[in-house]
């Protein structure tokens, strides 16, 4: 296999959840389906995916939502996708995803990304790129945060590499979050299978991550200056997200998380059904810009 082979191929989203952060919000939808600015907070993490090249996808959800997402999506043929389905009975844990996901990874490599995390920034697709292509093991994003208590974080030696994890300390020993973009080999499987419960009565992703730690064998690739990493969970981190998408796509005239536009580009579709996808936007704001992109193309 050469240095440029993509190992990753698939790709989870996690979209279940009670939304309790975001009540009443939530009352009659999920809270992945709100907006940041003037798209559903899913299409951010679905982006990151797609600009790593990731083409299946399984969305994971509660049996209330499940069909909220098949609605929006389908098959994922319209973007030269596949799209699949699984239902999550309760929220057990992130790390029940690759339980519950284990026919659709079926022996591969597969990554995870949290529907309600949003990862922007210049440099972004190459660093996921080079995250699916990583031979066996584990790769996870770290960024600073201000409040280390409500994520699980990272603390890495002086060469960078992880020495501890923690879920949700009390009392932190690194202002490293670890985002919610995870990639692993085939091994990720029968590592969840073998989790125990955390005190919170979940299957917690810290632990998949201390044991390829433990192996030697997790990657942290810790983004600076010019990323921005938010958890869209509260009324807050959604309406910051939103005047930050809001801000970058009034000053520089573009669309972040567009997934017809990153289909286009990444050659999951061709012009043609570029121009299906025109048609079906109608007269709407979004439909000119997909049509403005045809245009530069």
């Amino acid at each position: 296999m050469s240095a440029d082979t993509q190992v990753i191929k698939k790709g989870i989203l996690l979209a279940g959840g009670s939304g309790s952060r975001l009540y009443p919000l939530t009352q009659v939808t999920n809270k992945h389906l709100l907006p940041i600015f003037n798209k559903p907070m899913i299409y951010y993490p679905l982006t990151a995916l797609m600009l790593g090249g990731v083409r299946e996808i399984l969305i994971i959800s509660s049996p209330h939502d499940i069909g909220k997402f098949k609605a929006l999506f389908g098959d994922g043929s319209d973007w030269g996708m596949g799209f699949s389905y699984a239902e999550q009975a309760a929220p057990e844990g992130l790390a029940q995803a690759f339980i519950i996901g284990e026919k659709f990874i079926d022996g591969d490599s597969v990554c995870l990304n949290l529907g309600d995390h949003i990862l922007i920034g210049d440099g972004l697709p190459e660093r996921i790129q080079k995250a699916t292509r990583r031979k066996g093991g584990a790769s996870i994003f770290g960024h600073h945060t201000s409040m280390p208590e409500r994520s699980g974080i990272v603390v890495l030696d002086k060469q960078g590499c992880a020495v501890d994890l923690e879920e949700k300390p009390q009392k932190p020993k690194s202002n490293i979050a670890v985002t919610g973009l995870y990639f692993y080999d085939a091994n990720v499987v029968e590592i969840a299978k073998g989790l125990k419960p955390s005190l919170r009565g979940e299957l917690e992703i810290t632990d998949i991550n201390k044991a390829y730690m433990e192996r030697g064998d997790l990657n942290v690739d810790l983004l600076g200056r010019g990323y921005a990493w938010f958890d869209g969970g509260t009324p807050e981190t959604m309406s910051a997200a939103s005047q930050y998408v809001e801000l970058i796509e009034t000053v520089q005239g573009i669309r972040i998380a567009c997934p017809e536009e990153v289909a286009l580009r990444m050659g999951f579709i061709d012009e043609t059904q570029f121009g299906k996808l025109i048609d079906k936007a109608g007269g709407s704001p979004y439909g000119a810009y997909l049509s403005s992109v045809l245009d530069d193309m």
